[in-house]
């Protein structure tokens, strides 16, 4: 569901609107709580175990007891599952050594969870920027062993990716957002490799207006990202319609063949675009959808 729902007689529904409760009003704790059943969530390594950054102070940024990740393991529709959120609203969702590390244990212990007989499901709420300026470095290391632990869970167990706004998930997150079994996100998310501030900043306003919100989400906007095959569901911004979303993600289980190992696929798309003469967002679409593999990629 895309658009408010309309009324018995064809106006919109703003009760309706009214009366729903914004997935992206959350914060991460809040958000990960609200996707698991009533009563079962659980948080591991959380604030009071006091597990933060030891890079940030000595920088001059002051820590956060949890380093922005909130791991929360409870049930999902009855089956073991475990939430991994990103806190947007620390350091941007940077990813550093910590919080990365937080995230690929958590993916790990539920690939060994999955093997010892309690398939255990895992979701990827990710409002990131990327990896964490003042721990480039170690974060680079870190967001690698994420994806790393990310590839052994969805042999066994779908790991389900949600990117719901306001920030989006850019940078090498992105990189882990492609390996999920599912990705589901809202109109308002945003998903790209490079955030379009960095772009302008490298190659230029005229390569990128960081300013134009309409080209944003133009490009890298939820509907966008959803026609054009690069994310699976799109959803309203609404719990009840996030949590039917990661459920119904979850019931059809580990795909036959990822999105990420259609290499032949992707590169027909790449090789479709001129990038002499590039389409217009609207039309890329069209463009990718008859863009045909060579004959030695196809199955």
């Amino acid at each position: 569901m895309t658009s408010p729902p309309p009324a018995a007689d064809g106006p919109t529904d703003w009760t309706a609107i009214l009366a729903r409760t914004g997935f992206i009003e959350l914060d991460a704790r809040a958000r990960a709580t609200a996707l698991l059943d009533d009563g079962t969530a659980r948080e591991l390594c959380g604030p009071f175990d006091r597990i933060e950054s030891p890079w940030l102070e000595p920088q001059g940024v002051v820590p956060q007891s949890d380093d922005g990740v909130i791991v929360v393991k409870g049930r999902l529709d009855g089956r073991p599952a475990v939430v991994i959120a990103i806190e947007q609203a620390f350091q941007g969702g940077g990813i550093g050594e910590v919080s990365g590390v937080k995230i690929a244990a958590a993916l790990s212990l539920a690939a060994r969870d999955s093997r010892d007989g309690t398939p255990t499901v895992a979701v990827l709420l990710l409002e990131t920027g990327g990896v964490r300026l003042q721990e480039a470095n170690l974060g680079l290391a870190t967001v690698a062993e994420v994806c790393s632990a990310l590839l052994e869970l969805r042999a066994l167990q779908p790991v389900i990716g949600v990117i719901a706004g306001t920030l989006g998930c850019f940078g090498g997150m992105s990189i882990a957002a492609g390996l999920c079994s599912t990705l589901i996100i809202t109109a308002e998310g945003r998903l790209g490799l490079d955030g379009p501030q960095v772009i302008e900043s490298e190659a230029g306003v005229a390569e990128f207006d960081a300013s134009d919100h309409t080209l944003i989400w133009s490009i890298d906007g939820g509907a966008q990202r959803t026609r054009t095959g690069l994310a699976d569901v799109l959803v309203l911004d609404d719990v009840t319609a996030m949590r039917s979303a990661v459920i119904e993600a979850m019931e059809r289980g580990v795909p036959g063949e990822h999105r990420s190992r259609r290499i032949g696929e992707l590169r027909a798309r790449l090789e479709a675009v001129d990038p002499t003469d590039p389409p217009a967002p609207a039309d890329l679409a069209a463009v990718w959808a008859h863009a045909v593999p060579r004959e030695g990629d196809r199955p």
